[in-house]
């Protein structure tokens, strides 16, 4: 089955403290490139994610994010009642000793006075604590749950897009061996063009040769630029591309290589062409070939 190796996916979790959302991209790589863009996942467990990842996805840039939206209830922030105490006597100590202000004993503090002192003491480093979310075991479990659904979702994704990867590279396999029949159109006009163009030449310096010597020459000057052996391999390539994508689980890596292989007969075939028809069908091929290697890099 072909998959590309683009997609998205994403997964959701709804825990105590809010709701998580695990979101999961890749695009096309050599190799599997994992980042985990996110502190929720415990760095006891990050290699047992990256495993996961690389199992079902194989290849690819992958990049996973998780955010958090967090219940109001629980955003709550406490007061650090024993620093606060502690800060609290500081001030009053000072207020006291410098006699900026007096009567600030606990009974006869105004309330004014008592909201100013409050409201400066909470300003002080570390007095309001925020609550540090800790993922539990069982919190743990229904984010990696998450996790895998969002993995799930992108390998559907790249399931879908592969199907449209696959008609469209066997689209092209196809023109370039239609183009092939075009070129075999013109090869006895080739021919015939070659021995003229000898034999005009010939007449026109007056030379007289042997006929026998000059018919094995002619042969022998034709066969170089004969092009049924590369016609012939050119065919075997495209029939090896479509057999790997039928049989191959990951065909991505093998059908670069025998692009390669098809590129070296096309590009044979041009230098051998010695004429200007072929050498358009031939331009056509390399046209085709090179939309089949873009499209092959994102093939898994």
């Amino acid at each position: 089955m072909t998959k590309s190796m683009t997609g998205y996916g994403k997964g959701e979790v709804t825990l105590d403290q809010g709701k998580m959302v695990v979101e999961i991209r890749s695009l096309n790589g050599k190799n599997a490139d994992i980042s985990l863009k996110s502190s929720f996942i415990p760095r006891d467990k990050e290699l047992e994610v990256r495993q996961y990842i690389a199992s079902v996805l194989q290849r690819g840039t992958i990049d996973l994010y998780i955010t958090f939206e967090q219940n109001p209830a629980a955003n709550a922030k406490s007061i650090n009642i024993e620093l606060f105490n502690e800060y609290l006597n500081q001030m009053k100590s000072v207020l006291s000793t410098t006699m900026i202000a007096t009567g600030c004993g606990d009974k006869n503090l105004n309330d004014t006075a008592a909201v100013l002192l409050a409201s400066n003491i909470v300003k002080m480093p570390d007095v309001i604590d925020s609550k540090r979310q800790e993922l539990s075991e069982d919190d743990w479990n229904k984010l990696y749950d998450a996790i895998k659904s969002a993995v799930t979702a992108l390998d559907e994704f790249r399931t879908k897009e592969g199907v449209s990867l696959r008609r469209d590279v066997l689209a092209k396999v196809d023109l370039i061996e239609s183009y092939v029949l075009e070129v075999e159109k013109y090869e006895k006009e080739r021919t015939d063009g070659v021995k003229d163009r000898i034999l005009a030449r010939m007449e026109e310096l007056k030379l007289t040769p042997d006929v026998n010597r000059l018919e094995q020459e002619m042969i022998y000057y034709l066969e170089k630029l004969d092009i049924n052996e590369e016609k012939v391999r050119l065919r075997q390539h495209c029939k090896y591309f479509r057999e790997t994508l039928d049989n191959e689980q990951y065909p991505g890596k093998k059908i670069g290589f025998i692009t390669q292989e098809m590129g070296r007969e096309i590009n044979t075939m041009g230098s051998k062409a010695n004429h200007a028809e072929i050498q358009k069908w031939v331009v056509k091929m390399k046209d085709e070939l090179e939309k089949i290697k873009e499209q092959s890099l994102n093939i898994l």
